[in-house]
């Protein structure tokens, strides 16, 4: 089971949601994925998504190793949507922040920003105009600097 984050109820705003952790090992298989030769990067990176569905840097990883828009866009799609799963089972409810300087948020809002973008590269203008203001609303400081 998942570590739980629970959600903050201060009275100086709405609530801020940290996602769980990546899943064990991920991140390590990711980040050896990541540093092989580039002919080979996509490939790896596809394999550590489908050994842990649930790792969101995977999936934004490979929306950024695509082969072509449609690729990106759905490697983008599945992130954001395991991302609104981990965020529900981890208590948040569709309001409050989800913010780019917490790392465990950061795949999530990776593939949210890819969706946005990929939308927009294949005609999806509601889609992506969607996606920036969600971005926006759970992190009023987007784009962040570091990303």
């Amino acid at each position: 089971m998942s570590e739980q984050h629970p959600v903050s109820l201060s009275g100086s705003g709405p609530p801020e949601a940290i996602l769980d952790p990546e899943p064990v090992g991920c991140l390590d298989a990711l980040g050896e994925a990541l540093a092989l030769r580039e002919s080979v990067q996509r490939d790896a990176v596809a394999a550590v998504a489908a050994r842990w569905p649930r790792c969101l840097a995977a999936w934004a990883s490979l929306g950024d190793l695509a082969r072509d828009r449609v690729e990106a866009y759905a490697a983008y799609r599945v992130g954001y949507h395991r991302g609104l799963d981990r965020l529900r089972q981890g208590g948040w409810r569709g309001t409050g922040f989800v913010r780019w300087e917490r790392f465990e948020n950061r795949g999530f809002l990776r593939c949210l920003d890819g969706l946005a973008r990929t939308a927009g590269e294949i005609g999806e203008v509601d889609e992506q105009e969607r996606c920036e203001l969600f971005l926006r609303q759970l992190d009023p400081t987007w784009p962040a600097v570091d990303r």
